[in-house]
């Protein structure tokens, strides 16, 4: 199991406190490219954070929606979908040669990254973006799913390999969705997240919002550095991946 993290995603004066601290914690960086956060400097500094802790690198292209930060659903054909995605990912990917680094997959941010789930034109057009860009081999990361095997279907028919994500501090539906963040049960508490960190670690499920057990094939765990206590959780989800990978 991999830990990972969205960074890169200060904006101006804006700026996501954590950064420096949860680098070394992680083994995966989901860089902003710059649609619903992270400047250049921000992004610059991510990259060389994550080179400096031999931290993998990815990029997190999200819909064109600063003033939302990218959690707004947009109607985009496939393809502007693919057209945008190719640009933030080039962005990323050029800033990456600069740092001498390279980005070797794509998570999706937010409403893109949902839409994905419930949509299949927008899922489709993800896939066909990041299997198409020829400038590197990336590795598309989607949420892990009860359809799980059927997405990785629609994937390798195009060429493209899926790494499954679950979220440590996240509430999930007994679909398999992440639960509203409207609603105030969404994001979990420090300690019902380490819960849910090691029930994935050890058993491969999650407990949903009406108390379901939920079976998820996963590959990595994700913290969200605007979550409170993100340094501590991160610190005790490292231990507990430690810990599970030397008794395995």
């Amino acid at each position: 199991m991999k830990l990972n993290c969205d960074l890169g995603e200060s904006f101006g004066a804006w700026k996501m406190p954590v950064e420096d601290a949860i680098m070394p914690l992680i083994d995966q960086a989901n860089i902003a490219c710059g649609y619903h956060g992270g400047d250049p400097t921000a992004i610059k500094q991510a990259l060389a954070l994550a080179k400096r802790y031999d931290v993998e690198v990815g990029a997190h292209p999200a819909y064109p929606d600063l003033q939302g930060f990218g959690r707004r659903s947009l109607a985009m054909s496939a393809d502007e979908i693919i057209a945008m995605l190719h640009y933030q990912i080039s962005a990323l990917h050029g800033m990456a040669i600069c740092e001498n680094t390279a980005i070797t997959f794509v998570k999706p941010h937010g409403a893109l990254y949902n839409d994905m789930l419930s949509c299949s034109n927008v899922r489709h057009a993800v896939m066909d973006a990041v299997g198409q860009f020829n400038a590197a081999s990336l590795t598309l990361v989607m949420q892990a799913h009860p359809e799980s095997k059927h997405f990785e279907d629609e994937a390798n028919e195009r060429g493209l390999s899926v790494r499954f994500e679950a979220f440590a501090d996240r509430c999930y539906t007994d679909e398999g969705a992440l639960v509203s963040r409207r609603k105030q049960h969404a994001v979990l508490s420090y300690e019902k997240a380490l819960e849910q960190s090691e029930r994935l670690i050890s058993e491969g499920c999650v407990i949903t919002e009406n108390g379901n057990k939920l079976s998820l094939n996963v590959d990595t765990l994700c913290v969200h550095g605007d979550t409170a206590d993100a340094i501590r959780m991160a610190t005790a989800i490292r231990q507990l991946i430690t810990q599970s990978s030397t008794t395995a």
